[in-house]
């Protein structure tokens, strides 16, 4: 069965195979906090070529020269992210799966910019 997701309006939304992932973690840099308004982001790791967007295509925005972000045209959340050092992979926010319940992170990401006040609860960091 498929993992599915959208955006708030429901306009824009995504698929993919389950076998697809490639890892599940939270993120807590200031650019994930920035693009999400939140302090930490849980993130999924998908191999490109085995997943789709359906509905309204999403806005594509370079927040870096090697970062692209995609959001929904109508409501404006945020859905993914592609970095240029991991070519073969796109990243979609956990939260905006359907069943998120169904998440499950078992890493950190640059936990070094975590906010003061959440580093205590956060997963350990991913190995060197």
């Amino acid at each position: 069965m498929e993992t599915t997701g959208r955006c708030l309006c429901g306009e824009t939304r995504f698929a993919f195979e389950p076998d697809a992932v490639l890892w599940q973690g939270l993120c807590t840099c200031e650019s994930c906090r920035r693009a999400s308004g939140a302090p930490v982001v849980g993130w999924v790791g998908v191999r490109n070529g085995a997943w789709r967007w359906e509905g309204r295509a999403p806005r594509r925005y370079r927040s870096r020269p090697d970062v692209e972000r995609c959001f929904c045209t109508q409501c404006g959340a945020p859905l993914s992210y592609a970095v240029a050092n991991y070519p073969d992979e796109t990243h979609f926010l956990a939260a905006q799966l359907d069943h998120p319940e169904r998440y499950a992170p078992d890493r950190s990401y640059h936990t070094d910019e975590a906010l003061p006040w959440l580093a205590a609860h956060l997963l350990p960091p991913e190995a060197p």
